[in-house]
């Protein structure tokens, strides 16, 4: 389910072969990097929050990034001179299934893996999360923890813009609207009950509503919004990321590319009604985007997409999905929703 491309670890010499630790995570005792083998660690512990604490380099100049469960990028590439050490911490959400709430069961526990263009690792420690921040993602295809290249969801590089203390647990699945995130119990019936009070819930849902009427569309958006306010939740509606369709003019003014559906109904705008009149937080993701991809024009913006891949002016590559997980982390930022301490910035 997993592709990852696994580099030499240059700063220790690893056992040969994975330690399976007991679930006895929860008795706070931390798991280290008697648990990893070349660039690849693995924790055998149940589903959770974890803070994950890594010290990073060796001899020779590194640079390392951490990648866990289905692709999800949780520590940006960090260079480290040569013989020196730097600590870096994070915070994952560890769960069953692992990506998209409709796909593989994936592996249990917690596995990272090393990446960068020279991965160093000195040490590591997995301990029980505490007084943790919950962020939980509800979208679709554009959001997810994608399970393979050359796709990515922004909610699959969200974390690695947060430090300790904030995780992101990302339920969105590809091919939902409104309607079927709301009614299949795996998605909406599962994550409601796990909302904690003053926890974030970012709800992105548009792509797939196709055939939705206005009404309709209008009702769910309200009915998610209640549900997290019901459980003490803050939710926080964010309006679709554009397609990449230009105007013959280099725009980006067409219903295609600002998700208007067959039916007429202009999500974003109604996204953004609902955001008023129940007084929830919006991050115009549709006017961000828009206002990017004009700036890079037809060919710029080739790669934030996977137009040169797949021919695909909706989903975004890797790049794409990290450059718009930036703008949202910007805005969590700007509308005070998450402490500017708890966001790697730069």
């Amino acid at each position: 389910m997993r592709r990852f491309n696994l580099a030499v670890l240059a700063a220790v010499t690893l056992s040969a072969g994975l330690t399976a630790v007991p679930a006895q995570a929860h008795t706070g005792r931390a798991l280290g990097i008697e648990n990893c083998v070349g660039s690849a660690c693995h924790f055998d512990v149940p589903p959770g929050t974890y803070d994950v604490k890594v010290l990073l380099g060796g001899d020779a100049a590194s640079s390392t990034s951490v990648i866990g469960e289905t692709r999800r990028s949780l520590l940006p590439e960090t260079p480290v001179a040569a013989g020196e050490r730097t600590a870096r911490s994070f915070t994952v959400n560890v769960r069953t299934p692992e990506g998209e709430p409709t796909g593989p069961e994936g592996t249990p526990g917690l596995d990272l893996v090393l990446g960068g263009t020279a991965p160093a690792l000195a040490d590591i420690r997995v301990t029980p999360a505490r007084h943790t921040r919950q962020i939980f993602l509800v979208g679709d295809s554009t959001v997810c923890d994608q399970p393979g290249d050359p796709y990515s969801g922004w909610g699959q590089q969200l974390p690695q813009y947060l430090r300790k203390g904030v995780s992101v647990a990302n339920y969105a699945d590809s091919g939902e609207s409104t309607v079927t995130y709301l009614s299949d119990t795996r998605l909406w019936a599962t994550v409601q009950p796990l909302i904690r009070p003053g926890d974030l819930v970012l709800i992105q849902l548009a792509h797939n509503d196709k055939t939705t009427d206005e009404a309709t569309y209008r009702a769910n958006l309200e009915t998610l919004v209640a549900g997290a306010r019901e459980k003490g939740g803050n939710p926080v509606l964010v309006t679709p990321i554009v397609r990449r369709w230009f105007n013959s003019d280099g725009t980006l003014n067409n219903g295609t590319a600002l998700l208007v559906n067959g039916l007429g109904v202009d999500h974003p705008a109604v996204i953004r009604a609902v955001a008023a009149a129940e007084d929830v937080p919006l991050i115009d993701l549709t006017a961000r985007t828009k206002a990017l991809v004009e700036s890079l024009g037809v060919e710029g913006s080739k790669a934030i997409y996977l137009y040169n891949e797949k021919r695909d002016n909706t989903h975004t590559s890797v790049h794409g999905a990290t450059v718009y997980a930036g703008l949202v982390r910007d805005e969590l930022v700007a509308q005070h929703l998450v402490p500017k301490g708890l966001v790697r910035v730069g």
